[in-house]
């Protein structure tokens, strides 16, 4: 019998209306970038561990096709400090603490996509939920909540 397949990553592909922007707002944002070439309207950025591609669709409207990303990182405040210096276009809620273990801000760029980006309250908690128990516990709530007007509501 053979062994189980396993999974190795995931990438979210976001839609962008504008290709060249969005890699210069997340170039910005501290990500590597670069576009894919030859015209195709395709893009990369990578922090660390993370990766998101980046596609250019002529149809994307951010009202109705807007993605949702979550961002686990190791000090969230630091991240909405360097984010919000940065000085790209966007909302920016406020930090919050989770009943679910983790600390939190939105971010909605001007393409829709909502980044929730999070840190576990305390690294050294055992008894704090995981990565899967964090998502399930957002998965719980609901995509009902997603706001993209309004990054202060808590989406996701």
């Amino acid at each position: 019998m053979s062994p189980p397949v396993e999974f190795e990553d995931v990438v979210p592909v976001v839609p962008v209306r504008d290709l060249h922007a969005t890699l210069d707002r997340y170039r910005r944002l501290g990500f590597t970038v670069r576009a894919y070439g030859h015209g195709t309207g395709y893009g990369y950025a990578d922090r660390g561990h993370v990766s998101i591609h980046i596609s250019e669709w002529n149809q994307h409207d951010p009202q109705r096709t807007g993605w949702a990303i979550y961002l686990y990182v190791s000090d969230t405040g630091a991240v909405r400090a360097e984010w919000v210096a940065a000085g790209v276009e966007g909302r920016f809620g406020d930090i919050q603490d989770t009943d679910y273990g983790m600390r939190e801000f939105p971010f909605v760029d001007p393409d829709g996509t909502l980044h929730r980006v999070g840190s576990r309250l305390r690294q050294d908690d055992a008894s704090l939920p995981t990565r899967q128990g964090a998502a399930d516990a957002v998965a719980q709530r609901g995509s009902r909540h997603i706001n993209r007007d309004n990054a202060t509501t808590p989406p996701l």
